[in-house]
């Protein structure tokens, strides 16, 4: 992140910026070199008087309740969807583009949701409702492999499994998961901390994410299909998820069946996937190699292995995905809206 005096470079906002998305997304701001004019940081009232360093300057953590969002250009939300439901329309009000990292606006229909890799084109233009919509975590590497798929194949049918870790409760989630596996590890017997994750997720496997819906599905599982349609814009796609947590630090991984129209061949399948803009490609050459939360590699790649069509149908294929939920599905995707909105002119002392 780079401060300077020119007119044309933004002033952001970054609302949660003590959260474990709002942290990861001031440190990619820092690394990527985003130019810009001002810089405020907003949190909670816990938080507020902090003192931040960014690009080598304190930066003291302002009150939400007090902050004038006309004095921004770009204010980047992930402080939960109440707070997203609350102060986002204050936000566009005032003048400034809303890039949201929570479900408040996902569904919108004037308020695109954004994959860049996948969807930048819907950024040649100010969004209607002042808001661009950051997808699901595990949405995010998903709908990345399987748009190049359905352009060369065509999809019938995707069933997704979901591995998600405790980052996906914030700094709280890891906490309480690091928390129970020190005191399990103590006593077996003992009653572990449950306050993110019920039942506890220490040395467990808990296939219960969000809320149960009447459907049967939960929450986090209905906007894997909801958001997956819109993205790709395929609104008849058959996709179903089963979304599960596991005492992961970071990192998501997902199993994923793709069944597509005309039969693949796992050659040109592995090329076509190696090709993707920040995809990594495991077992192209080995198959034994596949990527694991641990050792997955960079940081904000989509890791893909264990790529395996089906003997008995040669429409239908399995892919194996790991990815960094705070960078890959949450801060860094919102990173590259505001990027591609910023060359996109929008931002540039036109129209917002």
């Amino acid at each position: 992140m780079t401060l300077v005096t020119d007119p044309a470079a933004p002033r952001i906002a970054v609302i949660g910026a003590t959260g474990a998305v709002g942290s990861t997304l001031i440190e990619l701001l820092e690394e990527r070199g985003l130019r810009y004019r001002e810089l405020y940081l907003i949190a909670s009232v816990r938080s507020v008087g902090r003192q931040i360093p960014v690009g080598g300057r304190p930066h003291e953590v302002l009150s939400l309740e007090d902050f004038d969002f006309g004095l921004v250009d770009i204010a980047f939300f992930s402080a939960g969807t109440s707070v997203s439901r609350a102060w986002v329309p204050a936000a566009v009000a005032k003048g400034a583009l809303v890039i949201d990292n929570t479900r408040a606006f996902r569904m919108d229909p004037d308020t695109p949701l954004v994959v860049p890799q996948v969807n930048h084109a819907v950024l040649n233009r100010p969004p209607g409702s002042g808001v661009i919509a950051n997808p699901n975590c595990s949405t995010i590497p998903l709908v990345r492999v399987l748009q190049p798929v359905e352009r060369r194949w065509g999809l019938r049918q995707v069933v997704v499994s979901t591995y998600q870790a405790a980052s996906g409760q914030g700094h709280q989630g890891v906490e309480e998961l690091l928390e129970g596996a020190e005191v399990a590890l103590r006593d077996p017997d003992a009653d572990l901390p449950s306050e993110r994750f019920s039942p506890p997720l220490a040395f467990n496997v808990v296939p219960f994410i969000d809320e149960l819906l009447d459907s049967g599905f939960t929450l986090e599982e209905q906007k894997m299909v909801q958001e997956s349609r819109k993205i790709l814009g395929l609104p008849d796609l058959d996709v179903t998820a089963t979304c599960v947590r596991v005492p992961v630090v970071n990192s998501h991984s997902e199993a994923v069946w793709v069944e597509t129209d005309e039969p693949v061949d796992r050659r040109e399948l592995v090329g076509l996937l190696g090709r993707q803009t920040e995809v990594t490609v495991h077992d192209a050459e080995n198959r034994a190699a596949f990527p694991t939360p641990l050792n997955a590699g960079h940081p904000d790649h989509v890791h893909v292995g264990r790529v395996r069509v089906s003997p008995q149908n040669p429409r239908g294929f399995w892919l194996w995905l790991v990815s960094d939920n705070l960078r890959v599905g949450a801060a860094l995707n919102a990173v590259q809206i505001a990027e591609h909105a910023l060359g996109s002119g929008f931002l540039s002392g036109g129209e917002r």
